[in-house]
């Protein structure tokens, strides 16, 4: 059954024409991951799809009657003066309501004027029944149960269910978002990038949840193992035009390059073909001097070639960012834990920590939100100081640091300054240096601070690359990249004379680039060889 149907969708925000005559049918059931690069127009489309904008004329979406959709944006908009579990829990107003309405029911039985009549006592148990059913089918008085042990099951802290919301991170709101939709469960769940900023757990549990779920759902994701493990369809925004592709994200990549060759070898045969044509025509023109004849067939071969349905021919290579990471060898010895401990008050993050990373190692280091990544991050980095013990740093070792949430740009810089005092350049040679980092002329005098979270990405592996490190520390360095640009840093990271400790939760990025993972466990470092597959196994 098609329950949403988009008919030749335009959308054009400002001077920028973002689709043009876009179709798109959503059936009944199907879990589809929505990918594309950054800036295709995947948000702009879900938007289009709820409500916040309108197609241009000419464009129609249809829904099927009684279809509901809900939509989790990349940043939720919540009361922040509720705590999360408050939040959650009214992200279902209906039960509530219920809750009064059978309260004022079980009130009016005893009513004499109820109870004495057995007319208006009989539609009152019937009014009681209904509203009794409804409310357990909506979780009844282990709703806020239910609610709890979802968010708890995302992602989120005990502790941390009863904060406000404004003193939660962006991450965190998106759980509480997500949580809400989940609760009212709609026809069709859209949404937006609801992975980042979730730990491994976290990520496991939503594929569970979008596997499981008995509606529609709409992905927009650059988690390739999450499009792996959780969707039935991929659908492509690309160059303004949207490709469905049934199977998982694999299966899309092989299915798709397929296409491309296919589609490049029929261009080919048809230009060929056109070309005899237009060859012979141009025969045709010279000898119909002579005979009248060749005039007729001079309009017969024009007229088949303008009724040609001409092919396009497929982009092959696509300009993706050129990321080059040089590095350096260094110490043999890179880093040295030895007897590293630390708390914040009563709370102990690391006992005796003993580690070391050798020359030319890739190593993830993974762990539950909470566990003390960042803070031990923050320690190699000298901004935390361990309570006890030492980190060596090999002699002649230079770290390059990749922040998460971008805290080592200036907001109120402009792109090129960051690149022209980084690199000591002049403003023409970082202008030119940006552009292999996929920034337009215009972008490059606009302030970091109005980047996407994206472009933002890029610049710092910009600057990552201009401070010529040879012991990269990176913080969830592909949270806000799109899929090519992931796949060229995991390129670059390979060919990297270097050494690399990386906090991750993108478990295909993991498999494709560290050699052993160091794991927190109970306030310690336990080692895995192999990537997060390789761990996942054991």
């Amino acid at each position: 059954m098609i329950q949403l149907q988009l008919a030749n969708i335009t959308l054009i925000l400002g001077a920028k024409r973002i689709f043009e005559d876009l179709n798109w049918e959503i059936h009944t059931g199907q879990k589809i991951g929505f990918i594309g690069a950054n800036g295709a127009g995947k948000s702009s489309l879900l938007k289009m799809i709820e409500g916040e904008y309108s197609p241009e004329m000419g464009g129609s979406i249809t829904r099927a009657r009684l279809i509901t959709t809900g939509y989790l944006s990349q940043q939720p908009e919540l009361d922040s003066s509720l705590t999360a579990l408050e939040a959650a829990l009214a992200g279902n107003p209906r039960v509530a309501e219920i809750h009064g309405e059978l309260e004022r029911v079980e009130n009016s039985l005893g009513n004499p004027e109820v109870y004495g009549n057995e007319r208006k006592l009989q539609q009152v148990l019937e009014a009681q029944h209904k509203l009794i059913e409804e409310y357990h089918s909506l979780g009844g008085d282990s709703y806020p149960a239910r609610v709890r042990e979802l968010l708890l099951g995302l992602g989120l802290a005990q502790s941390e269910l009863t904060k406000p919301l404004s003193v939660l991170s962006g991450g965190q709101k998106k759980l509480v978002g997500l949580a809400r939709l989940l609760i009212i469960r709609p026809d069709i769940l859209l949404l937006d990038e609801p992975d980042n900023h979730l730990d491994l757990p976290g990520k496991m549990f939503l594929e569970k949840l979008i596997r499981e779920y008995e509606g529609t759902v709409v992905l927009i994701s650059h988690d390739r193992y999450l499009l792996d493990a959780a969707v039935t369809h991929i659908a492509e925004l690309e160059d303004g035009k949207l490709t469905l592709f049934g199977g998982n994200y694999t299966e899309f990549v092989i299915d798709k390059e397929e296409r491309l060759a296919r589609q490049e070898e029929l261009y080919k045969i048809q230009k060929r073909g056109i070309a005899r044509m237009e060859m012979a025509i141009k025969r045709y023109k010279i000898w119909v001097q002579f005979n009248d004849k060749f005039a007729s067939r001079i309009h017969a071969m024009e007229a088949r070639i303008a009724r040609v349905d001409k092919i396009d021919r497929p982009i092959l290579e696509r300009k993706r960012m050129d990321l080059r990471l040089s590095g350096w060898r260094g110490s043999n010895k890179v880093l040295e834990l030895a007897d590293v401990s630390k708390s914040f008050g009563s709370k102990q993050v690391f006992a005796n920590l003993n580690e070391t990373i050798w020359h030319g190692e890739r190593v993830g280091l993974i762990g539950p939100n909470g566990a003390g990544k960042s803070v031990l991050l923050r320690m190699l980095l000298g901004q935390e100081q361990p309570d006890s013990g030492e980190i060596k740093i090999g002699p002649s070792i230079s770290i390059g640091h990749y922040a998460q949430e971008h805290e080592t740009l200036d907001f109120n810089q402009t792109v090129v300054d960051a690149v022209r005092y980084a690199g000591e350049m002049s403003e023409g040679r970082a202008t030119a240096f940006l552009l292999h980092y996929l920034f337009t002329y215009k972008q490059v005098s606009q302030k970091i601070g109005e980047l996407s979270g994206g472009e933002r990405s890029r610049l710092q592996l910009a600057l990552v690359v201009l401070s010529s490190a040879n012991f990269l520390l990176l913080d969830e360095p592909t949270n806000n990249l799109d899929i090519a640009s992931a796949e060229v840093l995991e390129q670059a990271l390979e060919e990297f004379v270097g050494t690399v400790l990386v906090i991750s939760h993108d478990r295909y990025f993991l498999d494709r680039t560290v050699e052993r993972l160091l794991v927190i466990e109970n306030g310690q470092l336990v080692e895995y060889q192999g990537g997060y597959s390789d761990y996942l196994a054991k």
